[in-house]
């Protein structure tokens, strides 16, 4: 964890730009590649749950986790993480409404699936089905690839629904709805927070559990976006803020 206000005042948080800039590098000139980079993520968002919520936590040896992906990078950051969620012994359900045509997201589809891992074909309305069938969600919806503005059905209903629930929410990279660096008031409120390479601007103001998975990203890369990330214990890919 990191030590107190010291840290959080040197960490830097990123812009939209900055996120962007950050990926293409490190995909063009690092040449890492986009599945790679999936992999990194998920796996590190499924670490996140696992330190936010462990097993005995949640009282069940195989807790039920909720992974909602969205259409979007995002999405597949979800689909990865949940696959690796069940190698935690943990029992995810992926609703995932609008496939995406990508070999990316495509390939983790069928890696999920035959894992058996199940998807759900439509989203309950009604709250208290979610809040008794699951102990928790992550949302993968919507990250910073996309403009909160441009969400369209099936998931402006989806964020209603979501906003309702009793059961804790995980966020990856980004609570949907939230912009990057700007008005929050739409999205909704995880407890838990995992960013991805660095805290964006508008995770300045979040309150819960947050978790940055960041330590993969090059030292050049760390010095010239002059990231300040913090140091992670041991072998950990994430580190609690």
């Amino acid at each position: 964890m990191c030590d107190g206000a010291a840290d959080r005042c040197r960490l830097t948080t990123a812009s939209k730009l900055e996120a962007v800039a950050i990926e293409t590098e490190l995909v063009k000139e690092y040449r890492f590649g986009k599945q790679q980079l999936m992999e990194i993520w998920g796996h590190a968002c499924a670490i996140g749950i696992v330190k936010a919520f462990p097993l005995t936590s949640l009282g069940k040896r195989q807790p039920t986790v909720l992974v909602v992906c969205g259409p979007e990078q995002n999405g597949c950051i979800g689909l990865v993480c949940a696959r690796h969620l069940r190698m935690f012994e943990y029992a995810p359900t992926i609703f995932y409404p609008k496939r995406s045509p990508s070999p990316l997201h495509q390939d983790s589809m069928v890696q999920c699936e035959r894992m058996d891992i199940p998807f759900l074909s439509y989203l309950p309305t009604e709250v208290q089905l979610i809040n008794g069938a699951y102990n928790l969600v992550v949302d993968a919806i919507v990250g910073p690839e996309m403009d909160p503005a441009d969400l369209k059905e099936p998931y402006t209903g989806i964020l209603l629904t979501l906003k309702q629930v009793k059961i804790p929410i995980a966020s990856l990279d980004l609570p949907s709805g939230w912009e990057v660096e700007g008005d929050n008031t739409d999205g909704i409120n995880p407890d838990v927070l995992i960013s991805l390479m660095a805290p964006k601007k508008c995770a300045a103001g979040f309150s819960g559990k947050h978790f940055l998975a960041g330590r993969f990203l090059p030292f050049d890369i760390q010095r010239k976006y002059e990231l300040n990330l913090p140091e992670c214990s041991g072998t950990d890919c994430l580190v609690e803020l």
